[in-house]
């Protein structure tokens, strides 16, 4: 096979040469074109150029020294730098100038002092704070004022005060004491009985008859008669015992279970003495000499209507006169008059009282068209008589198991406080008066 020679690649024909024009001839007297002049030359040089030559634009970015105020806005730049604005403020500062106070001269005799000006401005705006030996004296110059327009002597006042900041501290202290049935002598004698106060002299001013029947010391059944709508006629008794008796007795009354269920009532109870109707309290009340109240009717007598007011209802099985004749203690017959009037049932809701749990929801001539104020009581005149005391002592402890001895009794001391109940009613001038 004959060698092939390899074939010579053809001329690649030259370009067009570019030709670009010379710039003429520049004169000596001319100067030479600035290098600021220069761009625009070569603009005008590009333009005369073919596409193809033109340069591509370069677009140049206009630099700002200082943003816009909008930019600052939007990027949350303060416009000044709190290092800054403190130095501004101390040179300005520096340029403020203080009056200096003149030191006062020394007087060679004394100089009143200068009254306040009305029209100055007061420059410290706080209020000046009393003392605990002001506010003191302030409040005890009110309450003399004050005892003065309601025609007490500042003297009774000031001792209230005395005797009520003493029952606070004992109070605070620790200093008092319970017995075993809750009552709470102290709390007793200086808020339940001053409080009750009011009601039995001003209210319902009772009028009380038979102190001498009741013992100075040792057990004694008090036996009465129960009716008001509001069982307030067992506090109005404790009440003429405690303030009226020469040895100012306390009276244990004896209650039934609702009264103790009560949140605040039952507690209130079993501080001012009551306790629960119960054997076994009574008893150990006995045994320790206390003076026993009982009202058998109960809710019975309370809460029958005003038709059948002042006709005593039945009085049980005679638990009571079983317990005065086990310790021996003597019954005293005791009568109410004036309680029937404070609160006149006209009828029951006995739906409302099922409802409610309670014995009897009844209505009276301000309740409950009144709302709460119908609760309180008419301020009716009221008369307690302590009748002759029945003696116990000579049944002996075992005529307690007697039940036909027991009927006798109860129903003595039901026919007793009956008759005085006519009696008293036949005495009494009015309702009111």
């Amino acid at each position: 096979m004959l060698p092939v020679e390899p074939r010579a690649a053809a001329p690649t024909p030259d370009p067009a040469p570019r030709t670009t024009p010379e710039p003429a001839p520049r004169s000596a007297a001319e100067p030479a074109a600035s290098p600021k002049a220069k761009p625009a030359a070569d603009t005008e040089a590009g333009s005369a150029a073919s596409p193809a030559t033109r340069r591509a634009h370069r677009p140049h970015p206009t630099v700002r020294a200082k943003a816009s105020a909008k930019a600052t806005k939007q990027a949350g730049v303060r416009p000044t730098s709190p290092r800054a604005k403190r130095a501004a403020d101390e040179a300005a500062r520096r340029h403020l100038r203080v009056a200096t106070v003149a030191e006062p001269k020394p007087a060679l005799t004394p100089v009143r002092p200068a009254s306040p000006d009305p029209t100055a401005t007061q420059t410290d705006m706080s209020l000046p704070v009393p003392g605990i030996e002001e506010l003191l004296s302030a409040s005890i110059a009110a309450m003399r004022m004050a005892a003065q327009g309601a025609g007490i002597s500042p003297e009774e006042i000031e001792r209230r005060i005395a005797a009520t900041l003493a029952f606070l501290r004992r109070r605070l202290e620790g200093d008092y004491s319970v017995d075993e049935f809750g009552y709470d002598e102290h709390f007793a004698e200086h808020v339940i009985f001053p409080m009750l106060r009011p009601i039995y002299r001003n209210w319902f001013r009772v009028e009380v008859r038979g102190l001498e029947n009741i013992p100075d010391e040792g057990g004694a059944l008090i036996v009465s008669n129960h009716s008001g709508t509001i069982a307030i006629d067992s506090l109005m008794v404790a009440q003429a015992i405690h303030d009226e008796h020469p040895r100012h007795r306390i009276m244990r009354a004896l209650g039934a279970d609702l009264v103790f269920q009560t949140p605040v009532l039952g507690s209130f109870a079993r501080r001012g003495g009551s306790t629960l109707a119960t054997g076994d309290d009574v008893d150990r009340l006995f045994a320790k000499g206390e003076l026993v109240g009982v009202f058998p009717e109960g809710f019975k007598g309370v809460g029958k209507p005003f038709k059948e007011r002042y006709k005593l209802q039945r009085f049980g099985r005679g638990g009571f006169v079983s317990a005065a004749l086990k310790a021996g203690a003597p019954i005293i017959p005791t009568s109410v008059v004036g309680a029937e009037e404070i609160a006149p049932i006209l009828g029951n809701m006995k739906t409302v009282a099922r409802l409610l749990g309670v014995p009897y929801a009844p209505i009276t001539p301000t309740f409950p068209l009144l709302g709460p104020l119908g609760l309180i009581p008419l301020p009716s005149k009221w008369i307690i008589e302590f009748g002759a005391p029945i003696e116990t002592a000579s049944h002996g402890a075992a005529a307690a198991d007697d039940p036909m001895l027991v009927f006798d009794l109860t129903d003595q001391v039901r026919e007793t406080i009956q008759q005085t109940l006519y009696s008293l009613l036949m005495q009494r001038r009015s309702i009111f008066f």
